[in-house]
């Protein structure tokens, strides 16, 4: 299954704040093995969000939705996913149960209404403040305040998601070549591709003060199969006399 991020806000787009939930999302993915495939970044726009949530739904893909799960006016997620399914918005009584632990008499209609979920809905403990979020399907929809969502993601991906943990080995391995261009090296990519059933990528560089303007050659899939790519691919770059520098260590999640 691919795994994607809707990331929702319009104070992201707008540049009012930089979104963090990327860089930690492929973090927590990756200490388990897993490899985001995907991510949209999506405004606070009801009608462009059940459009998306259509479209990802219907995918089947695991998706983290980051924001818009509150009760404001500009917090469109919960009302967008019920409009993309055509379910309705009913209180979930494990989130009641939450918030009124949370809030005690101060337990207001306002506040509950954060526990209003499409028909079917499963509740995310949130051990911030309580407040939940909801899955619904493969999809998974959590606060948009990174001290909130980030431990409620990692809750979901050991609960839920725990049998996909390190099933599947990655490596990624890539080298330095220079006095090259792409044009000079495609011919390379797609033969190891072909033998050897791997991802083959180039980076332009334009150089910096540790490496001058190169080409960053490398490969990525299963291990053993990078191994045989790029022990190919150093042999070749080396028989057309290009430098070559080992710029970073071989990654392997496995």
């Amino acid at each position: 299954m691919k795994i994607g991020l809707v990331i929702i806000g319009d104070e992201i787009l707008s540049g009012r704040r930089q979104d963090k939930h990327l860089p930690k999302a492929i973090e927590l993915l990756s200490a388990r093995g897993l490899r985001l495939s995907w991510v949209r970044i999506c405004a606070d726009d009801a009608p462009s969000l059940v459009d998306v949530f259509r479209q990802t739904l219907a995918s089947g893909d695991i998706v983290f939705s980051f924001g818009g799960i509150g009760a404001t006016p500009d917090d469109h997620t919960r009302a967008a996913v019920a409009s993309a399914t055509g379910l309705e918005l009913v209180l979930h009584p494990d989130a009641e149960r939450e918030i009124r632990a949370k809030f005690g008499e101060e337990t207001t209609p306002y506040r509950l209404e954060m526990g209003h979920y499409p028909v079917g809905s499963r509740i995310i403990p949130n051990p911030y403040n309580r407040i939940p979020g909801f899955s619904y399907a493969s999809h998974h929809f959590l606060p948009g305040f990174p001290q909130m969502a980030w431990p409620m993601m990692e809750w979901v991906l050991d609960t839920e998601y725990a049998d996909l943990h390190d099933v599947r080995s990655w490596a990624e391995d890539s080298i330095a070549v220079f006095n090259a261009t792409e044009s000079k090296l495609v011919d390379i990519m797609h033969t190891l591709e072909a033998l050897y059933g791997v991802t083959v990528f180039s980076l332009p560089h334009l150089g910096s003060e540790e490496l001058p303007a190169h080409i960053e050659l490398g490969a990525k899939g299963k291990p053993e199969a990078v191994a045989l790519a790029m022990a190919e691919m150093r042999a070749e770059v080396a028989r057309r006399a290009y430098p070559v520098s080992e710029i970073k260590e071989l990654r392997t999640d496995h």
